[in-house]
């Protein structure tokens, strides 16, 4: 399975393309799109342009973005909500699945913590993906944390097949978790590490 995981925003719109290739996630390609200028609907345009370029060049098969949870900035809100409307109707056009996420869900998929610091998200991103460096700017490895966090409940949901059920889900929550765990910061495993 091969998606892409969007952190939108109008400044600044980090993507992430991951594929689970076997038991094994592989990061395709990511950045983050920069924009500038006064009004917001040439910025728009650039967005979309440039995310289909990255839809084109990429080919996945589902798209996953982060929700806006809370913002007590309404301009903020705003642009992201634009943003995010920019990313759904390209989904829409390339007839890709569309999965949304708040934040403390991605948070809880890659760190085990919903209330995990950004430093924390970047180090686990860097340690699940086998990465040189923790991805730059903090939208860019918020994105690769989106399309893990799909990846990892994808994995959940099929695990739930004949024979599956909860049981393997739960196991494999737990397998992924222990391989995460003690390469982070400040994660401790439920009932002692070893």
């Amino acid at each position: 399975m091969r998606v892409l995981g969007v952190d939108p925003g109008l400044g600044r719109c980090g993507w992430a393309v991951l594929e689970r290739r076997g038991g094994r996630v592989a990061a395709v390609g990511y950045g983050t799109i920069h924009t500038d200028g006064a009004e917001a609907a040439p910025r728009l345009a650039e967005l979309a342009t440039k995310l289909r370029q990255v839809l084109a060049a990429h080919r996945p098969q589902a798209l996953a973005i982060e929700r806006l949870f809370f913002n007590a900035n309404v301009r903020t809100a705003m642009t992201v909500g634009q943003a995010s409307g920019v990313v759904l109707l390209l989904a829409a056009e390339h007839g890709l699945a569309v999965t949304a996420y708040t934040p403390p869900q991605v948070k809880q998929a890659v760190t085990g913590s919903g209330s995990a610091p950004k430093e924390q998200v970047g180090y686990m991103v860097k340690a699940l993906l086998g990465l040189a460096a923790a991805p730059t700017p903090a939208d860019t490895a918020d994105a690769l944390a989106v399309a893990l966090c799909h990846l990892n409940h994808a994995g959940l949901a099929g695990a739930g097949g004949p024979g599956g059920g909860a049981a393997s889900a739960a196991s494999t929550e737990a397998d992924w978790l222990a391989r995460a765990a003690p390469t982070s910061p400040g994660l401790s495993r439920k009932g002692g590490g070893r």
